[in-house]
């Protein structure tokens, strides 16, 4: 049973989320909603939950802000908003789906069924995933305190807004408020590659690469990387 939780600072609209959301009872139960950003960032990192329906904007503090300030987590994130001003592409990159309000159900059974997915591809990543040990670490700055990762565990560095959202192999989210840019020349090396304008991935966990204009990238943890057309022919090289 998939574990879900919500956080829209609208009791209305979390309440019809959590009807619609009824409707798939016998596979995702929904174990606490929240109106109040401060209330969620006292609980969220100890629900276990398996993904967050997020609202974008919400006084005080909004939906990416949440996120910072829980500095890394475990759980797939949903964005559900009623403003359609934001990159859709990048906001997907970084959550697994952007709902817009009124929630759609077939969009919302879409979304179930890709998080279904996703926990799957997981759970199996956890066995296959290349263990790797390396003393070259990375500091991560976040409001909770400072991370240091080895660059080996980064599975890819994907652009949010303003901030950059690290996924590690043992399916951590840590995000930074700092943008892809800047921590692009950090990760200037053999393992790593900008491959389009929003993500950039370590090539150690490339597993599949599907021909196109510009291709798409599978990688260990299941996620599926666009390449832009001109980074395709720099990828080939260093690939292959």
């Amino acid at each position: 049973m998939l574990k879900a939780a919500i956080l829209d600072d609208e009791i209305r609209g979390s309440k019809l989320l959590e009807r619609k959301l009824a409707v798939f009872e016998d596979e995702l139960q929904v174990i606490c909603v929240f109106n109040e950003p401060a209330k969620a960032l006292e609980n969220l990192s100890h629900l276990g939950i398996d993904v967050l329906f997020l609202d974008v904007e919400m006084p005080g503090m909004n939906g990416f802000q949440v996120l910072e300030n829980i500095g890394t987590f475990n759980f797939e994130v949903i964005f559900t908003t009623a403003y359609d001003s934001y990159t859709l592409d990048a906001l997907r990159l970084s959550a697994l789906d952007y709902l817009m309000k009124p929630v759609d159900e077939d969009e919302l059974k879409t979304a179930i069924n890709r998080l279904k997915k996703r926990v799957m591809e997981k759970a199996s990543s956890k066995i296959s995933l290349p263990e790797k040990k390396s003393r070259n670490k990375l500091a991560l700055p976040t409001a909770e305190g400072i991370y240091l990762v080895d660059k080996a565990n980064i599975i890819r560095v994907e652009a949010m807004s303003n901030y950059s959202v690290f996924i590690l192999s043992d399916n951590k989210k840590i995000v930074v408020s700092k943008t892809l840019k800047e921590y692009e020349p950090v990760l200037d090396d053999t393992q790593f590659m900008r491959v389009n304008r929003s993500v950039i991935i370590n090539l150690d966990y490339v597993v599949k690469y599907r021909k196109g204009d510009g291709g798409t990238l599978e990688l260990s943890d299941g996620a599926e990387i666009e390449v832009s057309v001109q980074k395709k022919e720099n990828l080939m090289q260093r690939l292959f």
